[in-house]
């Protein structure tokens, strides 16, 4: 299946699509196992999750198996058959490349260029919404990542944004494109920080629906 057919069989959800630089490597494991132990928490934000990789299907077949004994074995439980997400198999790098996602510096025993270890998070639109790219030595925080989709499904829907440090239940900061009587009419609550340069622009809400 095409990534445009996958997107199209999808279209309410959000997808995340993430790259890795080589099967049976020691930071992908990881990741990849802490990805399958947190699908349940980005199934609940109707996020579908996948993952590409320059290798082939049966070198990803063989993989899984140790991703999944690894996740057990973070857990203490017993292992699961099979992995809660897709791998694509991207051997001519053709998907990577197109995308962006090759990392000029890395490169694999033959010479060949590895894929970084890139974010995409697409909309239900089918638009992308965040990218992050993190060369091959650094192994990413899917926590942060779930955060991250929580800020972008509550700024979707709600005008605010989200500041420093945002963790879900917690202020978000009123977009200055909304008017004061907007703004009043829209939140319960609001908190106007006062500031030296008497611009009242940094409004803080928390939100709760107004009876």
């Amino acid at each position: 299946m095409k990534i445009e057919e996958f997107l199209e069989s999808h279209v309410l959800l959000w997808v995340i699509l993430f790259s890795h630089p080589a099967d049976f490597t020691p930071v992908c494991t990881t990741e990849l196992a802490r990805v399958h132990q947190l699908a349940d928490d980005f199934a609940k934000r109707k996020v579908r999750l996948l993952a590409l990789s320059c290798d082939d299907v049966n070198s990803h077949a063989a993989w899984s198996k140790d991703i999944l004994h690894y996740a057990a074995e973070k857990n203490g439980m017993k292992s699961d058959s099979s992995l809660a997400f897709s791998i694509i198999a991207d051997s001519k790098r053709e998907l990577a490349s197109s995308l962006g996602m090759i990392d000029p510096d890395e490169k694999d025993s033959k010479g060949m260029p590895l894929t970084a270890r890139a974010v995409f998070i697409i909309g239900p639109d089918k638009k992308l919404k965040l990218s992050i790219l993190y060369p091959a030595t650094v192994g990413r925080n899917f926590d942060e990542i779930l955060r991250i989709v929580d800020a972008l499904q509550l700024t979707a829907s709600k005008p605010v944004a989200t500041p420093v440090d945002w963790q879900p239940g917690k202020a978000c900061m009123i977009v200055p494109t909304l008017s004061a009587d907007e703004a009043t009419k829209a939140f319960a609550e609001i908190k106007i920080h006062e500031l030296p340069s008497g611009k009242q622009y940094l409004r803080e809400t928390v939100l709760i629906e107004k009876e």
